[in-house]
């Protein structure tokens, strides 16, 4: 850059004068600093021509060129730090042995981090397989700063930690050296806020731990349970615990109990307590075996000098009784005592830790004792509601939950005393806005209203329906919807009823963007009440008429969906004529634009149907499905689900009320909604198929998907095959088969593809009725496993390993063993498809046949002098083993004894 060149001797003469200065000579040990590095960050000088455009900085850097991948494309400016060697031209004979391996490392790291996809595949792969030529010391010594710097990018730390974890797997013992060096730089991935993170932390520690021993692991760990700083002991808890899950909670227990009950460093004591928490957290009920050890363990630390180890044992048996639940409550026997002493003595996250220990043992009690000790909690409970932590708050109700759901609790206890303290505390406007603690009140309040009933908790949530507050209206509405879903509304009577659907309709009338709880409310009241709703439906249908004809699309989409939960309500009701006008309002508005709310409208429609009845459907149908068919080819996925719901529904109860011409139309609509993207489209279009079939007969829909095998586009193809596949289920297969079979006949290779696919889908479709058909159509599977054509044999096998396990059980051998024999020689194709195809057939031949018959065929290759005849019978037999390895044994060929070897097994050997 000529803003920061150096200046000249005649700059320098120009600027200061002659006389009066002496140009000093530079010391001889004087090295100037010009390390690629330094050059990147040189602050630029200030521009001295004026303003000027700035353009983005680029750094020319040469492209490493790497032996057997090519040059790399680029280098990032954080790289030449660590790379930067590679820039450097070396002349490798000039350097020792290992200087090489650590530059050929660096190289493969390299292309591993910034490579192309195939660079990064060979690189990974080299890497992999001569790590032990490496050796751990360049492979770890390159990849660990890497790993441990601040500007990797996500994406490239889960590349090295792949590079770390293969490493492990190769080298296995010979990383014992670096396994402190290894656990610094990945012990940090296990405390990640991104989970991805660290669960590739505790898979590197796993392998680390398999690979070194426990003696390696713990010799690495054992400095840093007493260190000064919190993050390292948190970070070694972490660590340990992962270590015992890898290689047993036993082995580890030992370690583990001597760190808990140190006395030489409260430090150690609460990285024990800490470790076995995390223990019970990655092993669940692997740490039964083992409980009552682990509780020994740290029982002592509950009267720990520290608070700090107080609060760490408290939370470590907490997450033990959590991770023991339902069983183990013998072994807690020795620290109920000191856990109640605990919540008498504390205060603040001291109280907050035991208080969750007694909360996820009490569950574990048997009846008596649960009734007991919650009594005696609760007020502890209702005391702390007031608390300003918000940690405090949701230890208290997670407690909460626990101690109500206690079968011994009387439900006076919890009208009187708990109820209107929860509500005052926990039912206000701050808590609404806390997303974190707004789930474990409704999971409390749901808790509450199974103990004390739906009509008192409902009672207490009415006023808040009407409150100013959008989010504590919202809020409100989900814990009214999950207590009348869960609970029903048998108590609720009278003026509750009344002041329940007015809370409820304001609450629907005064919501504002998407609140789906509002909405969930509503419904959930009108169908709690079932026939007791039928005095408040006409004030309900007059707001959703009025608000299907409002301006803004979000409110006429929910007053659809709407209709579309309390239908089946309004018909219980014997309100038929309601519904008849609200589903014409709902036919007039199919011409929506959006199509969220056109999907809503189409799904309330099919409730509609569905509840009323066709017969005095409103309008009929026949006008109903001229203005459906046009939908079909909405490229909406919620607008095509719900169409074709709506479709089918039709076709299933009403289709002699459409003319045929009409199903034919959306027949052809729903052949492209066979290849949507989404999973629950392509279902209903295949249901609706089949109703639209069944219908109007085979013929005409068949004649149209047999011409489609002829069009060019394959993904078409594809869909008529599916199409003709379902026709047969639902029309009986000899409808379809004869004509299919025939058009086989044409000599084109699409047509004939297509109908082995065809017949693919048929057989998994029929399922055991194939029985009838597998004669008829064993001459044609075995033409196509004779042709030349490589896919027209892979469709053949894909065809009979459908048929195969369709009609496996029913005394279909000798056909499906005739297509053995034609399709054995298929088991030396390369294509990746082939190869799979025929594999899957053999072990469908297996589940119709028997392992026997399969492994005489497999047995003539498995010691074939030729390797790649061997690895193929080997992966059939393998295939074997593992699917029905019993059935084999008396298959297996006799050998005579030898001389220097017996091969007999006698019955009262393996008795014994």
């Amino acid at each position: 850059d000529p803003r920061n060149a150096f200046q000249t001797d005649e700059e320098l003469d120009a600027l200061l004068p002659e006389e009066g200065y002496e140009i000093v000579a530079a010391p001889a040990s004087y090295v100037p600093i010009r390390t690629p590095a330094r050059k990147l960050m040189a602050t630029p000088a200030p521009q001295v021509e004026g303003f000027q455009i700035p353009e983005q900085a680029k750094v020319d850097l040469p492209a490493v060129e790497l032996g057997g991948v090519g040059a790399l494309p680029f280098l990032k400016e954080a790289d030449v730090q660590a790379f930067g060697r590679l820039l450097e031209k070396v002349d490798e004979d000039d350097l020792s042995t290992t200087e090489r391996k650590e530059r050929e490392v660096l190289e493969l790291v390299l292309r591993i981090k910034n490579g192309t996809q195939p660079q990064r595949k060979a690189a990974m792969r080299a890497m992999t397989e001569r790590a032990r030529e490496l050796g751990a010391d360049a492979i770890f010594g390159q990849v660990l700063p890497l790993l441990m710097s601040a500007q990797m990018e996500d994406h490239e730390r889960h590349v090295l930690v792949k590079v770390v974890g293969r490493a492990l797997q190769r080298l296995g013992a010979a990383a014992r050296g670096h396994v402190h060096r290894i656990l610094v730089a990945v012990e940090p991935l296990l405390i990640d806020t991104d989970r991805y993170a660290r669960a590739e932390g505790h898979e590197i520690v796993s392998s680390l731990s398999k690979a070194v021993g426990l003696a390696a692991m713990v010799a690495a760990l054992r400095p840093d349970v007493d260190h000064s700083d919190e993050y390292v002991r948190n970070t070694t808890a972490h660590a340990l615990a992962v270590v015992a899950t890898a290689l047993g909670i036993g082995a580890v227990l030992p370690f583990v109990r001597a760190v808990a009950r140190s006395t030489r460093a409260w430090q150690a004591r609460q990285t024990g307590a800490r470790a076995v928490r995390h223990i019970a957290e990655l092993a669940r009920s692997g740490v039964l075996p083992h409980l009552r050890a682990l509780v020994d363990s740290v029982a002592a630390q509950l009267g720990d000098e520290n608070q700090i180890v107080r609060t760490a044992a408290a939370l470590a048996l907490a997450a033990l009784a959590e991770a023991a639940a339902p069983y183990g409550i013998e072994s807690f026997d020795t620290v109920l005592r000191p856990l109640w002493m605990g919540v008498r003595q504390h205060r603040g996250r001291g109280l907050a830790a035991f208080l969750k220990a007694v909360g996820f043992i009490i569950p574990l009690m048997d009846p008596e004792h649960q009734a007991h000790y919650a009594r005696e909690v609760v007020p502890v409970l209702v005391r702390e509601f007031d608390s300003a932590d918000d940690a405090m708050r949701a230890v208290v109700l997670r407690v909460l939950r626990q101690c109500i759901g206690a079968a011994g609790v009387p439900v006076s206890l919890v009208r009187d005393d708990v109820l209107p303290a929860f509500a005052r505390a926990f039912w206000v406007r701050r808590v609404a806005l806390d997303v974190r603690q707004r789930v474990l009140v409704l999971d409390a309040t749901a808790e509450l209203a199974a103990k004390a009933g739906a009509a008192s908790v409902i009672e207490l949530l009415i006023p808040l329906l009407k409150d100013a507050a959008a989010p504590l209206r919202s809020m409100a509405a989900a814990a009214v919807a999950r207590v009348l879903d869960e609970l029903g509304g048998l108590d609720i009577h009278g003026r509750l009823e009344e002041l329940l659907i007015d809370a409820t309709l304001f609450a629907f009338q005064e919501q504002a963007g998407d609140a789906r709880s509002v909405l969930d409310a509503l419904a959930a009241a009108v169908t709690a009440l079932g026939p007791r709703a039928r005095p408040y439906l006409q004030q309900i249908a007059s707001a959703l008429l009025w608000r299907l004809n409002n301006a803004q699309p979000p409110v006429r989409q929910q007053a659809a969906d709407l209709v579309a939960r309390v239908a089946p309500a309004m018909a219980a009701c014997d309100e038929t004529e309601m519904l008849s006008r609200v589903s014409i309002v709902l036919f007039e508005y199919l011409g929506e634009e959006y199509p969220d709310v056109l999907g809503s409208i189409l799904s309330a429609l099919r409730a509609v149907v569905a509840s009323v009845g066709i017969a005095e459907m409103q309008p009929p149908v026949g006008d109903l499905l001229p203005r459906l068919t046009p939908i079909l080819k909405n490229r909406h996925e919620k607008v095509q689900e719900a169409c074709i719901h709506l479709v089918g529904c039709i076709a299933d109860r009403a289709p002699e009320q459409v003319p045929a011409r009409e199903w034919m139309r959306c027949c052809f609509s729903l052949l492209d909604l066979l290849r949507a993207h989404k999973k629950a489209v392509r279902r209903a279009a295949v249901s609706t198929f089949g109703f639209i079939a069944r219908a109007i007969g085979p013929q005409d829909v068949l004649a149209t998907l047999l011409n489609n095998l002829k069009v060019q586009e394959r993904q078409n193809r594809v869909c008529t095959t599916v199409a003709i596949a379902i026709v047969a289920e639902s029309c009986a297969p000899f409808t379809v088969l004869p004509a299919l079979m025939n058009e086989y006949r044409v000599p084109e290779l699409n047509v004939q593809n297509g109908v082995l696919k065809s017949l693919a889908f048929l057989f998994e479709y029929i399922g055991s009725m194939a029985r009838d058909y597998v004669g008829a159509v064993t001459p044609l599977l075995e033409d196509a496993l004779v042709d030349r054509d490589l896919v027209h044999r892979q469709q053949a096998a894909s065809a009979i390993r459908h048929l195969a396990l369709s009609v496996a059980g029913r005394g279909c051998e000798p056909p499906i063993l005739h297509l053995l024999n034609f399709l054995w020689p298929n088991v030396f194709e390369t294509s990746p498809h082939s190869i799979c195809a025929v594999l899957e057939a053999i072990e469908s031949c297996r589940v119709c046949l028997g392992a026997g018959p399969i492994l005489l065929y497999c047995l003539q290759g498995l010691f074939h002098p030729a390797r790649k005849v061997r690895e193929v019978y080997w992966r059939i037999y393998n295939m074997m083993y593992l699917g029905a390895q019993p059935a084999l044994v008396a298959f297996y060929p006799r050998f005579q004894d030898q001389a220097e070897n017996n091969y007999c097994r006698y019955e009262l050997d393996y008795v014994l």
